[in-house]
């Protein structure tokens, strides 16, 4: 049985990112917001306050979780693509799981922000020259990353906690 905490492996970045394995992320990217709704579909309050593993967030603190996530993305972008190596901050994530928003706000909030966000986030992916994607970032904890390397991850980042939802459904045969 694979790990739980990483149903599709751990991120792995493009050794050598090309043109067609951007294209490939973004389009990923775009497609997440449908696949996520889908995933999520029909899940009952009780099926939502699962943990998708022992110890792990519950389905509608991940359903909250990936906006978040994706919101941040969005902004270091941004930053790196106006600033000269901007220092993002970092936040914790699981501090934000546990805030009241992620407690009283329907799924349905989350799924209709990430859906905006990336039509923004997809259309500004979309517009960038491939010397866009070299361009960098400081991460206080993880160093300079380029943006090649931030689109591939949160390309898998929305894969990955799909997969949560998903795989939790399987097993739990709903």
């Amino acid at each position: 049985m694979p790990d739980p905490r990483y149903p599709i492996g751990p991120f792995t970045p493009d050794a050598n990112p090309t043109p067609a394995s951007r294209a490939r992320h973004i389009e990923e990217i775009a497609a997440l917001p449908a696949k996520f709704r889908k995933a999520l579909s029909g899940l009952s309050p009780g099926q939502l306050a699962t943990p998708y593993r022992e110890g792990g967030w519950t389905l509608k603190q991940v359903a909250h979780h990936v906006p978040d996530s994706h919101l941040n993305a969005y902004v270091r972008f941004k930053l790196a693509l106006t600033e000269n190596i901007p220092t993002i901050k970092p936040y914790d994530e699981a501090a934000w799981a546990r805030l009241k928003d992620s407690e009283v706000s329907s799924i349905e909030v989350s799924l209709s922000l990430l859906e905006a966000l990336h039509i923004r986030w997809v259309n500004l992916l979309r517009s960038l020259k491939p010397n866009d994607f070299n361009r960098k970032l400081n991460h206080p904890e993880s160093g300079i990353q380029d943006l090649d390397r931030m689109l591939a991850l949160y390309s898998w980042h929305g894969n990955h906690h799909t997969a949560h939802i998903t795989s939790t459904r399987e097993r739990m045969k709903w």
